[in-house]
């Protein structure tokens, strides 16, 4: 069964054009060939509500933290997410479980004279079988994160019971445009006619898009950033965040990171709206989603413990939205020596990313085994122009091996840059 669903997977990457390996030729404008697939499915994404969740950073965790509510809330939960780190299966899940290898096989098996004519993206194939294999499992609700952009994502034909806009920032800008507008004004057409829509974080340039845009459509806009519901944050034993909130006691959440704080309260907006549409039916249930994410929906490499001692922590956080937030998280652990592996792939602004290093860290540079990757001497070039001296490894399981080995119990390791780098790591 693994050659099988290994080839099959190694056929999906290879007859479409996939986003992650080759960047801008795989991105197909419009929705033509995910209008023929939905019809060629019998239209799957009518028979299961849904939650649509757009934004340059966040999403992803956002998105896994609202199917964990639901989930503790009792319903039976779809979630639909990209890239993935180690299995392509873990882009689609029902309560936490990946989809079964022989299903994925079966869908080119059956399907492959139907879609091959038409030359979709490999991302359009993925959101059709992610569609079909929901309504087949009859999951009541899915949780359905945008892949690039919003209003020409193949995701875009969904008519959610909610959407969510966790942020914006300056990602993917070839196709979204190069101002923070421009890029919301794509973000922002997942707001449907009529459906309440949360923004996670906004700016000047940006609430006005999302305000109007809303306004069109007749949509209740929520600006979590107004509506503080996290009243206090720290970090707990676990390496998670502890949360004291406005309306649902003092929460425990299983991610850590700095940045989650401002997820956080995103996504318990999204709970009240949630609540209001009784939709959530157990307050308790926000809790308990929140405590228990990963196990309950697989989630990976979100500020994730690697190692105790050293302490050794991975993130996919990979543009300067995301190092906002992990430079300094970094910078502040109380450590002998800081130690950073860290590769990228070429679509980020690496020059900037790099200018919010620790100037007190060790570096490994490196690259993942990804077409797109920075060349690992292209990196250690770049940081060398900024005064970051590093080795350079010429893969992230050599470059981590060697900072391990390098380290002493009371140093901190940190592994990133690059959702891809993460991926290596921890296959």
């Amino acid at each position: 069964m693994d050659n099988e669903y290994n080839d099959t997977v190694h056929y999906l990457y290879n007859s479409a054009p996939v986003f992650e390996h080759v960047g801008a030729s795989a991105y197909k404008e419009g929705l033509s060939n995910t209008l023929a697939l939905d019809e060629h499915f019998g239209h799957p994404h009518t028979h299961f509500l849904s939650i649509h969740v757009a934004g340059t950073n966040g999403k992803g965790s956002c998105s896994h933290t609202l199917a964990s509510i639901l989930q503790a809330d009792g319903y039976k939960v779809g979630l639909y997410t990209s890239p993935h780190l180690v299995d392509f299966r873990e882009r689609i899940r029902v309560n936490g479980e990946m989809m079964p290898k022989q299903y994925v096989v079966d869908f080119v098996k059956e399907n492959k004279e139907f879609f091959e004519p038409l030359h979709p993206s490999f991302f359009e194939l993925t959101t059709a079988l992610a569609f079909k294999y929901f309504t087949e499992q009859h999951v009541d609700i899915a949780v359905i994160e945008v892949g690039l952009g919003g209003r020409l994502d193949c995701t875009n034909i969904i008519t959610p019971i909610l959407s969510v806009i966790t942020n914006i920032s300056f990602d993917h800008t070839q196709f979204l445009g190069n101002t923070l507008a421009k890029i919301a004004g794509e973000k922002a057409g997942i707001i449907k006619d009529g459906v309440p829509v949360v923004i996670g974080e906004d700016v000047p340039e940006t609430r006005p898009v999302f305000e109007a845009k809303a306004e069109t459509m007749r949509s209740t806009i929520v600006f979590a950033q107004d509506k503080p519901l996290v009243t206090s944050a720290r970090v707990n034993a676990k390496g998670g965040r502890d949360y004291k909130t406005k309306y649902f006691g003092d929460i425990h959440y299983e991610l850590g990171g700095d940045y989650q704080d401002k997820n956080a309260n995103t996504v318990l907006n999204a709970c009240m709206m949630l609540m209001d549409k009784n939709v959530i039916r157990d307050v308790d249930s926000v809790a308990k989603g929140f405590a228990n994410v990963c196990e309950s929906t697989g989630l990976m490499g979100r500020w994730q413990t690697i190692s105790e001692h050293p302490k050794a922590v991975c993130d996919t956080g990979h543009n300067v939205g995301g190092w906002q937030y992990l430079a300094p998280q970094i910078a502040q652990q109380p450590c002998r020596r800081r130690r950073i592996v860290f590769g990228m792939v070429d679509d980020k602004d690496i020059d900037k990313v790099l200018s919010m290093m620790p100037r007190d860290a060790v570096f490994y540079w490196t690259q993942p085994s990804n077409k797109r990757a920075f060349p690992v001497e292209k990196v250690a070039e770049e940081a060398k122009k900024q005064g970051l001296v590093g080795r350079m490894f010429k893969n992230v399981k050599e470059a981590y091996k060697a900072a391990l080995a390098d380290s002493s119990d009371d140093d901190f390791v940190f592994v990133g840059g690059s959702s891809y780098v993460v991926a290596d790591l921890l296959a």
